[in-house]
């Protein structure tokens, strides 16, 4: 079977957290926006606006699997996980994989936050004063509540190499993909807060060294962070 994911073109976003556990499973898959012969953007735009589609996404991402329609990223994931071995094999540690995904979405909406605190329909520039006062907050106290809940996680893991238990999964994944984006975003507050969360960067250097990963992220099909996506470098913000 071959997936359709459906992201805006352009920026990696939230759908990178879909492709990185599409490329580890070695899946067959098209990026349908970024591809014409798959109808390109306008494909994506008229699944979104389907009136007739009783069960709708609400937003990209969103992956078709056959006959189903998957929308948001961790439910995404969750189907991903089960299907192609990146989920543990219990009902315990499979809830516990998708609680820790769901925090993973917590984070980023606050890493959204950072250059759009007051609203996504204007632009940074005209929210530069909220955006500091707010990346101050983010980088002083929640960067460490998070990172410090991932780095307790890991404390307990099995071999404190993954997660959950002694096998990679797809919030490991995940939690590459928010140290690459915290990195390009904040460098110099990134630097800094590293130091005190060394499983997790040692987590995150894992996952870059496994082979379907460091091919993909030498690839073209591999977007690069840009000032249009969730994670975003402006200097000034970086405390």
């Amino acid at each position: 079977m071959k997936y359709q994911l459906y992201y805006w073109p352009g920026l990696p976003g939230r759908g990178e957290f879909v492709r990185l556990a599409l490329e580890e499973a070695g899946a067959d898959y098209v990026d349908v926006a970024r591809d014409d012969d798959e109808g390109g953007i306008e494909a994506l735009l008229a699944f979104l606006n389907d009136q007739k589609n009783p069960m709708p996404p609400f937003a990209p991402p969103f992956l078709k699997a056959g006959k189903l329609v998957i929308a948001q990223s961790a439910n995404i994931l969750m189907y991903l996980g089960r299907k192609h071995h990146l989920a543990p094999a219990n009902d315990a540690e499979r809830l516990f994989a998708n609680q820790l995904q769901l925090t993973v979405t917590d984070f980023v909406k606050e890493v959204h936050d950072t250059h759009h605190p007051l609203a996504s329909s204007l632009y940074y520039e005209d929210q530069k004063p909220e955006a500091r006062r707010y990346t101050e907050i983010f980088l002083k106290e929640r960067v460490s509540k998070y990172m410090g809940y991932f780095e307790r996680v890991l404390s307990h893991a099995k071999g404190k190499k993954f997660l959950i238990g002694g096998k990679l999964t797809y919030p490991d994944l995940s939690m590459f993909q928010l140290v690459e984006g915290l990195r390009y975003a904040f460098p110099d507050a990134s630097r800094r807060a590293e130091r005190r969360y060394p499983l997790i960067v040692a987590l995150h250097d894992r996952v870059a060294e496994r082979p379907r990963i460091k091919k993909y992220r030498a690839s073209n099909r591999c977007i690069p962070f840009n000032e249009s996506g969730i994670f975003r470098h402006y200097p000034e913000l970086d405390g």
